[in-house]
């Protein structure tokens, strides 16, 4: 039966939709398969449907509250709330809840008139916020008894009671555009709803235009003009969206650390420098220092022309002497040339850390394509540092990471077994190889035959040994070190190209080192890493020199030999330091030592105090560095 033309044509129309969409689809899928690994979760849908698809996708328990903090400014409250009732909320609920501390008490000997001149202040407040109409929902005021400052007012307003609960706080002296809401709707829709485009490490989203970087001697904010949405570990007090886990998260990190007297000092930070200052008149920087051992980001927005969604005028007040003027140009509802509500994908935003130096998370290599393109992308001067995690404590290896920042080492990759630590240190934006996932990639290796062997060191071996191959395939240099180390110099792995020899290891430390040499290349073949797993599987037992080089630097090392390979060994007392139990009156001599190295038979106890002596163990309670280190790029 042949339709009629009236009724082919919308049938063409949705073909052609249909096609499109298709196309658009496996365009997007193109672009996260070529960005991102598969531990960073992005969303497999077009930004340009994002905000189609999930415009209603929220929980029936969503909830959205604006907290406002005030204290005695009456004409900067009354146009921050206007600015707030003027925002087009749609159909939704939104509450408000404002915040207003008392004024300070009057000193005895100072005048009853200027008692009076207070009250009658803080009267016209409440007068004026108990007049105010507020059509979208609940409005709460909140009038303190006693003066308790900022740090009190931003850290009380709010406890989580669900994980659908969000609140945008603001300073009285904020002003915020009409499409306000609608953008962070949008961010809680398209970043928090979305399980295909969530992210754990985000907080939040701040509305003001970025322009510090806190950490000292930073890079430079700068972005291209392309860049609408960005992430940034800086928390933005000019109009705050807080999502709930995060903030609850971090009142019971801060009720732990406040009631230990554990200060927020993290060194190398602008913000420690306000906290000496002020103390606990501010709480930016217990926040900031709770952010760096969380490695937590916040979405920024990036409008030409200094544009902004919120703006602050810098009224004269606890953060300034005098008033300062409006930060920012307030984007207002005829902006005609923004797309608020276009969403990229997580998988193409930029994430930047304190120093505003870019942070590449979710780089967990689980197959040899994945691992040519980060060993690719780390390398410096054709050199790559392997740092094995097996076997190792966590907070070794954290430790170990705190000197790689401290001395701007970027050319390394972490190599462990599956685990939650390992997938962590991926987030915080390490590189990391999945061992076993690595592993079942390999094809035609003979693990299987290896009858009652130890199935950790058989897989340190193998992937090692593959990592290894994989780095001569692109000429090159291997430095393969385990965690019981720290590095003193920057230069320590920096001379590769000078070694005269193809292999070199360590006499009594876990070090080898593979030039990426062609004759190296010739003798690093797939059957010399099977007879290096067999070397291990029949080292398991005994034969070897010291329990303690039971690891693959040094099977590797005695491999080479019996192979007849000529390899040079390091003598570790003319640019190494040995530490060991007991031995408390060791120094440094910066001079000569390259290296602080210990026998992996020691204790965690141990290793810790005698770094702590040595002035190398640079992590704290929580595991995170004690500084933040900004190196230009």
């Amino acid at each position: 039966m042949t339709l009629p033309k009236k009724r082919l044509f919308p049938l063409f129309l949705l073909s052609l939709f249909a096609l499109f969409l298709y196309s658009y689809y496996h365009s997007s899928l193109h672009l996260f398969s070529s960005h991102s690994f598969n531990s960073n979760p992005t969303t497999l849908f077009p930004a340009s449907l994002n905000h189609l698809r999930n415009s209603t996708l929220v929980s029936p328990n969503f909830s959205f509250t604006i907290k406002v903090l005030a204290f005695d400014r009456i004409n900067s409250l009354s146009r921050c709330l206007h600015s707030l009732a003027n925002a087009d909320y749609g159909d939704d609920r939104v509450n408000l809840h404002v915040f207003i501390d008392h004024f300070k008490e009057i000193d005895s000997g100072e005048r009853s008139a200027d008692l009076d001149k207070k009250l009658d202040e803080s009267h016209r407040m409440l007068n004026f916020v108990d007049g105010f109409s507020w059509k979208f929902g609940e409005k709460l005021l909140h009038y303190r008894t006693g003066n308790v400052g900022l740090q009190a007012q931003w850290l009380e307003a709010w406890w989580p009671c669900s994980d659908d609960e969000f609140v945008f706080v603001v300073e009285d002296d904020l002003e915020v555009s009409p499409l306000y809401y609608k953008f962070l709707k949008g961010i809680i829709v398209n970043y928090y709803y979305n399980s295909s485009n969530f992210s754990p490490s985000i907080y939040g989203a701040s509305l003001q235009r970025p322009r510090f970087v806190a950490g000292k001697h930073g890079n430079k904010l700068q972005l291209d003009n392309g860049t609408r949405l960005f992430l940034y570990q800086l928390v933005g007090t000019w109009g705050q969206l807080l999502f709930p886990k995060p903030w609850k998260e971090f009142r019971l990190w801060y009720d732990e650390h406040k009631a230990k007297s554990i200060k927020p000092v993290l060194q190398g930070m602008v913000t420690t420098g306000w906290y000496k200052k002020m103390g606990e008149r501010i709480w930016t920087p217990w926040f900031i220092k709770f952010i760096q051992s969380r490695a937590y980001f916040n979405i920024y927005t990036n409008f030409l022309n200094e544009r902004a969604l919120s703006v602050s005028h810098r009224d004269a007040g606890v953060n300034y002497g005098k008033t300062a003027g409006p930060d920012s140009y307030l984007i207002e509802g005829s902006s005609s040339d923004l797309n608020l509500l276009e969403m990229q994908p997580l998988s193409i935003l930029k994430w930047y850390d304190f120093c505003f130096r870019e942070v590449l998370p979710g780089r967990v290599v689980t197959n040899f394509d994945e691992l040519r393109h980060v060993l690719h992308t780390v390398q410096k001067q054709k050199s790559i540092i392997l740092v094995g995690l097996f076997r190792t404590p966590q907070t070794i290896i954290r430790n170990l990471l705190c000197h790689f920042e401290r001395l701007d080492i970027q050319n390394y990759i972490l190599v462990g077994p599956e685990s939650e630590f390992l997938h962590d240190l991926a987030r915080r934006g390490n590189p990391v190889i999945s061992a076993q996932k690595l592993l079942n990639d390999i094809r035609g290796h003979k693990v299987m035959d290896f009858q009652g062997s130890d199935a950790e060191l058989i897989s340190e071996v193998l992937v090692k040994a593959y990592v290894v191959k994989r780095c001569l395939d692109s000429s090159y240099n291997s430095w393969v070190i385990n965690g019981d180390m720290v590095p003193l110099k920057s230069d320590l792995f920096s001379d590769a190209n000078e070694q005269l020899y193809d292999f070199s290891a360590g006499r009594d430390s876990d070090i080898l080192f593979v030039k990426g040499s062609s004759t190296a290349s010739g003798i690093w073949i797939d059957d010399f890493i099977y007879k290096v797993a067999e070397m291990a599987n029949s080292l398991r037992g005994g034969g070897f020199p010291s329990k303690s080089h039971l690891h693959f630097e040094g099977i590797a090392a005695k491999s080479l030999e019996e192979h007849g390979v000529r390899i040079k060994r390091l003598d570790e007392m003319s640019f190494a330091m040995k530490v060991e139990t007991g031995n408390t009156n060791q120094t440094v001599a910066e001079d000569r030592k390259r290296i602080i190295f210990w026998s992996s038979e020691m204790d965690l106890d141990n290793i810790q105090k005698r770094l702590e002596d040595l002035g190398m163990w640079i992590v704290d309670g929580d595991s995170s560095c004690t500084a933040v280190v900004c190196h230009q790029s």
